[in-house]
């Protein structure tokens, strides 16, 4: 994350054009995982041989126990966004996308 937010590079948004159509789609598909990952649990953006996919994955469960790469991710415990969104997890997801350091995602990817 960071206060400024940032955009994601041209390679990057390729990328992310390339698997998804669009960079608006891959954030709908995104955010529409995110919404339907019930309970607590992480939605996650995966590099999985050299492509990306989005997986929920319930309570303390991590991509690394699968050996997959996690590039990207949103914390959906309750305690994450209850204090400033209450119950309005899609108010909480939705801000997500204006703080995440799109720099760091793209250095993970290409680890």
């Amino acid at each position: 994350m960071t206060p400024e937010g940032s955009t994601p590079s041209d390679t990057l948004l390729k990328t992310i054009n390339d698997r998804f159509g669009s960079f608006d789609s891959f954030k709908e598909q995104f955010t529409t995982a995110a919404l339907a990952n019930f309970g607590s649990g992480r939605t996650r953006v995966i590099k999985k041989h050299d492509e990306l996919e989005i997986v929920n994955t319930p309570n303390q469960n991590n991509p690394l126990m699968d050996h997959q790469k996690a590039i990207l991710g949103i914390d959906l415990r309750e305690h994450a966004y209850y204090l400033k969104n209450q119950n309005r997890r899609a108010d909480y997801i939705n801000n997500r996308w204006n703080i995440i350091n799109w720099d760091k995602v793209e250095e993970l990817y290409n680890k």
